[in-house]
Parts: structure tokens; sequence; C-alpha cells
């Protein structure tokens, strides 16, 4: 592309030989010289020349001032383009970035409803197990909040889930069976230290206080048995007891005034046709109640 010094000499070397051509075309409008004339010649009427540089001259400062005007729209186009920021590289960065962001969440996400599957999968697991867990063990934990404890009926005295009477009469101990029995009890059963001392300290004192109870070995010698059939295990005898004494085959509880004596050796064997009172064991169930004896 041509610069604008080149227009410029280029349009002065026009404007010079234009000047030159103007210059011949003053020379040959002049009037010839009459001292070279040999014959008369008649003058040529030229038009008028235009006053002013002329119209060669203005086409001549027209191109030269378009040429700058061509350079200086250059220049300024090319200073924009330069100085002009990478709008679109910065924005194809951001949405790159963007891009990547987006990818990390959906990650993270999918992650997330995969943990929050295993939980619940896990929550449903041990509720099942507690729901299982739970009806097998309510009816226990229930069943001692929904019935309410034996009652015994007056005279008679509750020890874990038994009601004992100690009778005021006497009898002999096959009346004595007879009469628990009537009442819906029997003699009484005694298996543990805490129940011999439970009925001990029912009985009161005396000078031979004797109570028949269930247990005898009239079927068998020294093979005793509780009312119930049971054999007995242990026991609760005193020293060189039993000893069939005479015939002695029914047992009954020695309280006396002696404070030496103590309950886990109180028990005797004496014959069953003796008259003592006696106590009466009946086996109760909850919110159960008897008649009062007579």
């Amino acid at each position: 592309m041509s610069t604008p010094a080149s227009c410029s000499l280029a349009g002065e070397g026009m404007y010079s030989k234009l000047i030159d051509d103007d210059g011949a075309y003053d020379d040959l409008n002049r009037s010839p010289d009459v001292g070279l004339s040999i014959y008369p010649v008649a003058p040529v009427r030229l038009p008028p020349r235009l006053s002013g540089p002329g119209p060669y001259r203005l086409a001549t400062v027209c191109l030269a001032t378009l040429c700058g005007v061509l350079l200086i729209s250059i220049i300024a186009v090319t200073a924009h383009y330069k100085n002009k920021p990478q709008t679109g590289g910065e924005a194809t960065s951001a949405m790159q970035k963007q891009t990547q962001d987006i990818s990390a969440l959906t990650n993270s996400v999918s992650k997330l409803q995969e943990e929050k599957k295993q939980l619940q999968k896990e929550k449903d697991e041990l509720l099942a197990k507690l729901q299982t867990k739970t009806a097998t063990t309510a009816p226990e934990a229930i069943k001692p909040t929904t019935k309410a404890p034996p009652v015994c009926p007056v005279d008679w005295h509750l020890f874990n889930s038994s009601c004992y009477f100690v009778s005021r009469t006497t009898r002999d101990w096959p009346e004595s069976q007879s009469f628990c029995q009537s009442q819906g009890a029997h003699l009484a059963i005694i298996h543990t230290a805490e129940e011999q001392t439970f009925l001990w300290n029912l009985l009161p004192r005396g000078h031979w206080a004797a109570f028949w109870f269930g247990i005898s070995d009239e079927h068998t010698e020294d093979q005793w048995k509780w009312v119930d059939g049971t054999p007995l295990v242990g026991g609760f005898w005193e020293v060189g007891e039993p000893n069939n004494h005479i015939n002695e085959d029914c047992g009954y509880i020695v309280k006396t005034r002696v404070l030496e004596r103590v309950a886990v050796r109180s028990w005797y064997d004496a014959p069953c046709s003796m008259y003592w009172p006696f106590i009466c064991e009946k086996e109760m169930v909850a919110g159960a109640s008897t008649a009062v004896p007579h």
C-alpha cells in the first residue's frame, strides 16, 4: 500500500507538470513577437483563463488530503485492535472453568445421594431389628405393669407369690391338711431359708410352740416328701432330727422362748396323730384373692 509520503511526492510531481503545462499554455496564448513574423497573422482568440491555481492543483490537494486521512485511519484502526482486550479468550476460559465446577458439583451430589441411600438402608435395618426385639420382649415388659400383685385375704400373709395362714386351733396332721385343702391351699411347703425365716417370724413364742407343715415320711420311712409328692432336699432340721423316736412320720416347726434357737434349725418329727396348730400355704395369681378361713 502507498504511504502518504509517496502520495505527496507524486502529487507534487503532478502539480509541477501541470504548472509547466500551464506555462506552455500561457506561451501559446501570448501574441507572437511582431519582429519575428513575416506575414501578418490574424490573432487567435482563446477561452479566458480560470483564476486561481486551476483544477489540476485542486485535484492534487484533494488526493494528498485523502492519502493523509487514509493513513490516519489505518493507524487508528491498528491501535484500536492492538489495545482491545481479548474478551473472547477470557469468556472461553471462564466458560471452561464453570463447566469444570458444574462437573465437580454433580459428582459431589451423586456421592451424597449414594451415601444417603446407604444410610437409609442401615436405618431401615436397625428399625426392623428394633421392632423385632420389641415384639419379642414386649409381653415380658408389659406383664408386671398390667397385672396387680396378689392380694391375700384377712389373716393371710403374703410372701413372694404365696399367702400363708397360721391357725389358732389345733388338729392332727391329716385334719390340718384337709382344712387347708378346703381353703384352696395345702400345708406349707418350704424350700428356701428366706421362706423359712419369714414363717418363723410369724409364729408366736411359747414354752413349746409347735406348728404342722406339709412334710411326712408315712409311706416310706426316712423318705420325706412334701404334700405335693416332691421329695425333700436338704431341710432345716434341729440337730439330731428327724429321729423317728416313736413312729414319728410328720414334720413340725418349734419356736420356744429360748432366744438361742434359730429359724434354720427348728424342724422336728412327731407322730401324725398329735394335735398342733398348723400353717397353710396358698399359691396366688396376680389379682387373686381368697375367702377368710373359718
